[in-house]
């Protein structure tokens, strides 16, 4: 993004003013904290606050690209079957349309909570059944060593009185028996592994649009995005922050509250499927981006999905 001068828009909109009542006017805005000038002879550039008194103040209808994005998706749900089918090719279709990069977090659902463990053992095995809220329940086969059998019928009540003293599912594992130890270490390191399996998976995001990222002038630096390249790598969830209070909308730059995305926005809109889970439509750009249109496909995307998955 290159900074603009007062003569520079007096020419391209023809504007019925000149040059120096324009830059007296660019003047008074970066007074507001509205355009910032990167130095004394360049023009100027706005900055975060200048996008986010335009996104909430002046953000103009939507273009017609969106009216083709929402045309296209119908045929794009019949012809697809499978979740990951379906988010690759939403991601890519929004990509094209607005020229952003692209991303969707697959639903998930509200956490569960660990309701009831049975153990049963079968020669060197550990067979674990999980119960957990919403009649959900997981099954693991571990290891067992032979002479940590007589451990088992110990265990399960132990962990029955853990779970009806928490009333929230947790087992603190710290005041665990001594004489537990070797049945309780196999059980805490299966269960332990097993949810941060079901998270990773759970919070996998399909995403597209990287080199159109890569291809903006605000990004020449290669080295100013690999902290988001790093995060996406990592925690992808992560590039669309979610709380109780801001599960759709708009971060620009430092609002956003990972470091990684100070020099972008990022613009969202949260789904949901008909086993409540909760899923994220996002567009990734730098601040200089088309809003109104940024905004519209991500919620046309989002509402389309609502709609296939309820």
């Amino acid at each position: 993004m290159e900074p603009v001068g007062s003569k520079a828009l007096v020419r391209r909109f023809r504007l019925k003013a000149s040059s120096s009542t324009v830059r007296s006017d660019m003047g008074a805005l970066e007074d507001r904290g509205f355009l910032t000038q990167p130095h004394p002879s360049a023009g100027r550039v706005p900055s975060p606050q200048g996008y986010r008194h335009y996104v909430d103040c002046l953000l103009p209808p939507p273009g017609v690209v969106v009216q083709h994005l929402e045309g296209e998706l119908t045929n794009i749900s019949l012809r697809l079957a499978a979740l990951d089918d379906l988010l690759w090719e939403l991601a890519k279709r929004l990509t094209d349309f607005t020229g952003l990069m692209s991303l969707i977090i697959r639903p998930v659902r509200k956490k569960k909570t660990l309701q009831e463990v049975r153990l049963v053992q079968s020669g060197e095995r550990l067979l674990v059944m999980l119960v957990e809220s919403s009649n959900c329940a997981s099954h693991l086969n571990v290891r067992l060593p032979l002479e940590a059998v007589h451990e088992l019928e110990g265990m399960e009540i132990w962990i029955r009185d853990q779970l009806a003293q928490s009333g929230n599912g947790t087992l603190d594992w710290s005041s665990l028996p001594s004489q537990f130890h070797m049945s309780g270490t196999v059980l805490r390191e299966a269960i332990q592994s097993h949810r941060q399996s079901m998270s990773l998976l759970e919070t996998g995001a399909v995403f597209h649009g990287m080199s159109r990222l890569i291809a903006q002038p605000e990004f020449k630096q290669s080295d100013s995005l690999l902290p988001l390249f790093e995060l996406m790598d990592t925690q992808p969830a992560s590039v669309v922050p979610i709380d109780q209070t801001h599960i759709d909308g708009v971060w620009i730059g430092a609002e956003h509250p990972h470091e990684a995305l100070v020099d972008c926005t990022v613009v969202q809109a949260s789904y949901r499927t008909s086993n409540e889970g909760i899923g994220q439509v996002a567009l990734v750009g730098p601040m200089r981006m088309a809003y109104a249109t940024a905004i519209a496909a991500v919620r046309s995307v989002a509402n389309h999905l609502n709609r296939v998955l309820s």
